[in-house]
């Protein structure tokens, strides 16, 4: 390796080392293992994520808004299960040493990390092209955990905040489409600074039957919780939040509006299921966190992980993809 040993470890001694003072962490960043104390009783919930140059994120973006997103899409995974994120390892290549883009990056990061109670403990770096992986680490109560394959026939389902923002920023910054105000700034905003729904995910314990992120697309991520439930699923499309305005002032800018919406990804919104009993305690966890959750559908009996998108007339529409593909 061209990379001298002693600037990586300056390197990360500068912008990525804090006080091991967060609960839990007997012995943090500068050794060859940390070492950690997790809740006497609780389960370890654990997740990786990776982040890869123009498949995750655009080359040139903002390194800072970069840093909070690597964090908080891996705290997203964590919400979905309703998990209290704990501590967080990260290993990234790079091309070059360059202080300033780090500097920013590790500003982005730790505001994410001190705003979810999150320690960085550990990690590597390289030289590289530019990617970003890290593990997260969360604790929950023993059988409390929500997962993919809960959901029952009969069963609402629901999605929070407004999916499709982040494909519509992404396709406003490729020139696909043209928002007007103030849904440039509102899109951008939700594709570069997702918030991951970790106060959702832990008020959602005991009321919702099944969960999961919206990282690929609503559908293809619903279908991972009709197929590992044994179901299938119906969304109707007008229970669906609005899309803005201005956005489908004709036929074809409205379907891209609708695919960013159903299959765009990169939303990190929470989607779950839950009996049909619990719709009023789940409008007052949308009023206490101040947060629009939406009842888009039901799960219905059919093949295991089907999706049917319904329009006002009960007619089933046709989507070419369901979401993102890494080898397609």
């Amino acid at each position: 390796m061209n990379q001298n040993r002693s600037s990586e470890f300056a390197l990360i001694d500068r912008y990525f080392t804090r006080p091991a003072s967060a609960a839990g962490v007997i012995l943090g960043i500068g050794d060859d293992c940390a070492l950690l104390q997790p809740t006497p009783g609780r389960q370890l919930a654990v997740t990786t994520d990776m982040l890869v140059e123009g498949t995750h994120f655009l080359p040139a973006g903002d390194p800072q808004n970069l840093g909070w997103k690597t964090l908080a899409v891996n705290l997203s995974d964590l919400a979905a299960m309703g998990a209290t994120p704990r501590w967080v390892t990260l290993a990234g290549a790079l091309p070059r040493a360059d202080e300033a883009w780090l500097a920013a990056f590790a500003a982005g990061f730790f505001a994410c990390a001190g705003q979810y109670g999150v320690a960085l403990i550990g990690g590597d770096t390289t030289r590289g092209p530019l990617n970003l992986c890290l593990t997260a680490f969360g604790e929950i109560e023993p059988g409390r955990a929500l997962r993919r394959d809960g959901a029952a026939v009969g069963e609402d389902i629901w999605v929070s905040g407004r999916p499709g923002l982040a494909a519509l920023g992404l396709a406003q910054l490729q020139g696909r489409i043209v928002l007007p105000e103030p849904w440039p700034r509102l899109c951008l905003a939700a594709l570069e600074k997702p918030q991951p729904r970790v106060a959702l995910g832990q008020a959602l314990l005991g009321l919702a039957s099944a969960a999961i992120d919206v990282s690929d697309g609503l559908l293809a991520d619903l279908g991972h919780i009709a197929r590992r439930s044994g179901c299938a699923a119906a969304l109707r499309l007008t229970r669906l939040p609005h899309l803005p305005k201005g956005a489908a002032d004709d036929a074809a800018r409205r379907r891209l509006a609708l695919e960013c919406q159903l299959t765009g990804g990169d939303d990190y919104e929470l989607c779950f299921t839950a009996p049909v009993a619990q719709q009023q305690a789940i409008g007052a966890i949308a009023a206490r966190l101040d947060l629009p959750l939406w009842r888009i559908g039901e799960m219905i009996d059919g093949p295991a992980g089907a999706v049917t998108v319904l329009d006002p007339d009960d007619q089933p529409l046709e989507f070419a993809k369901k979401g993102f593909e890494h080898f397609v």
